[in-house]
């Protein structure tokens, strides 16, 4: 059954694919009336999210960020499915890194590093940074059920020199490359909601304790990797612009938390920033104290 939905799917994802930015965009708006009109996929959760983390705004604007983001997550989703057969040349030019010289010099002190991002703007394009570097490069993903989906999202991410390894095979990858000295890069989308019973640290998110994941920075410290946050700008419909900010050059000085305390900051300063950018299907908030 699961190769039959793969096979019924499949030509449909290649056509979307194919399709000119213009008419892809096009479809998106199509989509997201849909999406938010007919079906209202999520829109009770985002509508409780944005309530939650930005009281200081009245209803009708977060109203107007609530259709703004439904209108991105469509574009967002469509732009997902291009990657299959998006030419190299055409998304560096739509997603562009400007100071990759930030991220070389870290390249230079021969060590490991772990880059923290948030499910902002553009995280799936973020993928190209794999062309651009020396090291072997990791991202970190949920296993898809379907394993000939979970096969195409592997193929998609090696056109770009990227290797998904699943939560669950992360520590045997990076222990063994430690042991090998690899040089390695390893992304961690760090924002979301943990599993309440592997929680290790709680703070303040959106200006609301919450759980908060801490893999990224316990990792770093154990393996002694760097630690560097990729933040993504949304500059108009179909382009992105990411920078690197080093987080961390000499981890295990480093108080605990510290490192993950300063990227929930960061992320809070995207979504303060542009709201209708971050991911707010997910219930990001449903432990809290």
């Amino acid at each position: 059954m699961q190769f039959l939905i793969y096979l019924i799917l499949y030509p449909f994802l290649w056509i979307i694919s194919i399709l000119p930015f213009r008419i892809l965009y096009l479809f998106s708006d199509f989509v997201y009336v849909l999406v938010y009109n007919i079906i209202g996929y999520r829109k009770k959760t985002v509508r409780e999210n944005l309530a939650l983390a930005l009281p200081h705004l009245s209803n009708k604007e977060r109203l107007i960020i609530e259709k703004k983001f439904f209108h991105h997550m469509c574009d967002m989703f469509l732009e997902m499915i291009k990657t299959m057969t998006i030419p190299e040349k055409e998304i560096d030019k739509r997603y562009v890194f400007t100071n990759m010289e930030v991220y070389k010099e870290l390249e230079k002190k021969q060590k490991s590093i772990a880059v923290m991002c948030a499910h902002y703007a553009s995280y799936e394009w973020a993928v190209t940074l794999n062309r651009h570097i020396d090291f072997k490069g990791y991202g970190i993903y949920k296993k898809i059920n379907n394993p000939y989906f979970d096969k195409l999202v592997h193929d998609i991410r090696s056109r770009f020199k990227a290797y998904l390894i699943t939560t669950k095979e992360t520590i045997p990858v990076i222990a063994n490359n430690y042991r090998n000295n690899v040089m390695s890069i390893y992304g961690f989308a760090s924002d979301q909601s943990p599993k309440i019973y592997s929680v290790f640290h709680w703070n303040s998110f959106m200006g609301i304790e919450v759980p908060v994941h801490t893999g990224a920075e316990m990792l770093s410290k154990k393996y002694d990797m760097n630690v560097i946050f990729l933040r993504t700008k949304k500059v108009k419909r179909g382009y992105y612009e990411a920078s690197f900010e080093i987080l961390s050059e000499d981890v295990k000085k480093v108080p605990n938390y510290e490192i993950t305390n300063q990227f929930l900051k960061l992320v809070e300063q995207q979504i303060y920033e542009a709201p209708e950018y971050y991911l707010w299907t997910h219930k990001r908030w449903k432990h809290r104290r």
